[in-house]
């Protein structure tokens, strides 16, 4: 699949960055780090998306400095037995791909760079998140923390400044190259979804992994890297886990079936959800809660354009859900419990090099940003579960649906 990413791109992208953080701090961030897995081997390495943002390299451990006109990478040494196994970092391929022509080892650049930081009082990086965050139920990586751990054994009095904002307010916008592999990943995910739904298929599968395989095999085939997140594919009542992830269940024929699924085209991500009758005869009830979403999609795609707040937007659309749920029987009175009982997800988040994108959400939307429309209705009672999603690009004139061409049928 052909590059959409010159390094002219990331070069350009930090130049951004140097303009928008005004202060006259050392700029340092961190790759991420390899996650161990077993004994000796690891869960397939990830990026930090801003790193790779800035500097377009899929490598663990690299460090990125950039202070007043100079920027260089440190580079982590390397074991004889890993280089072995896991092969030599190519500086040469390092410099052609960001554009950073300085390169030092891992002992010479923290020499330059310790001798810097004795001298100043802040530094600018990206904050250490937590350790754990209960919220989600997850361990985050621990490279920002293992980086400002160092910086600090050259210089404990040094402060940070986050950058967290720079960073979500540039990543927010758009940029061509994006967009193009934004839509490419739209696309490979649309054709996928398409053929692994067909109508002899759908009549054909009997559990929720052999609908997953396919989506798979078809992403791999158009030459994408695979998933950007991990596929959703939920019949009956796994539909009402929002992040039902295991897909093992059996499908039973008179179900609706949930499929959630977005390809990764360089770093960048696709975000569909299209909801199948898996008989192709959807009851009537299932066929008027389909309705009602697709009802409120619509409605949603129609109030965003530049200048809408996503907090104003997403009270309108909780209360536009709202009547359609009195409309099915589900609720009596529109109130936010009520209507979260059935619906307990936003409609929309940002999209890019994460699938659940940074941005400024108190900010005024503006072209050139991405995000998805992503209404639903679970009634657990009914093990019926419906979401439509697609992506849609805010342009000048309003919302253009990225993801249109992939039919909405129930």
């Amino acid at each position: 699949m052909e590059t959409y990413f010159s390094q002219q791109f990331f070069a350009n992208n930090r130049a951004k960055l140097r303009k928008l953080f005004i202060g006259t701090a050392p700029v340092i961030m961190t790759a991420n780090g390899l996650i161990q897995s077993g004994a000796d081997s690891t869960y397939n390495f990830k990026q930090d998306a801003s790193f790779w943002y800035l500097c377009g390299l899929d490598i663990p451990d690299l460090i990125v400095v950039m202070d007043k006109a100079q920027e260089y990478l440190i580079v982590p040494s390397r074991s004889i037995n890993r280089e072995n196994f896991d092969g030599q970092i190519d500086t040469d391929y390092l410099k052609l791909r960001s554009g950073i022509n300085e390169i030092y080892n891992e002992v010479d650049g923290w020499n330059k760079l310790s001798s810097r930081l004795k001298k100043v009082k802040h530094v600018a990086t990206l904050a250490t998140p937590k350790t754990y965050i209960k919220e989600y139920g997850f361990y985050t990586n621990p490279a920002r923390a293992s980086l400002n751990l160092k910086i600090k054994e050259q210089n404990e009095d040094i402060k940070f400044l986050d950058l967290s904002h720079h960073l979500a307010l540039m990543r927010m916008v758009k940029q061509p190259e994006e967009l193009q592999a934004i839509n490419r990943a739209i696309e490979v995910t649309n054709k996928a979804i398409k053929q692994s739904t067909s109508k002899s298929r759908l009549l054909k599968y009997e559990y929720e992994y052999q609908i997953e395989a396919n989506i798979t095999k078809s992403m791999i085939e158009q030459g994408s890297s695979g998933h950007a997140f991990e596929p959703i594919v939920a019949g009956g009542l796994n539909a009402c886990t929002l992040h039902n992830i295991y897909n093992k269940s059996q499908l039973n024929r008179n179900d609706l079936v949930v499929i959630d699924t977005g390809c990764e085209v360089e770093h960048y991500a696709a975000d569909i959800t299209r909801t199948f009758s898996l008989s192709g005869k959807p009851s009537k009830r299932q066929s008027n809660i389909y309705d009602a979403v697709l009802d409120v999609q619509n409605y949603g795609i129609g109030l965003l354009k530049p200048g809408v707040l996503l907090k104003d937007f997403e009270e309108k659309i909780e209360n536009y859900m709202g009547e359609k749920l009195r409309e099915l029987g589900l609720i009596k009175s529109i109130s936010h419990d009520n209507v979260r009982q059935f619906y307990p997800h936003a409609t929309s988040h940002f999209l890019g090099i994460n699938v659940h994108d940074i941005g400024d959400y108190n900010r005024p939307l503006e072209s050139g940003v991405v995000l998805t429309v992503e209404p639903g209705i679970y009634i657990k009672k009914e093990a019926i579960g419906v979401r439509i999603e697609d992506d849609v690009l805010i342009t000048d004139k309003g919302a253009k649906v990225l993801s249109n061409k992939l039919a909405k049928k129930l």
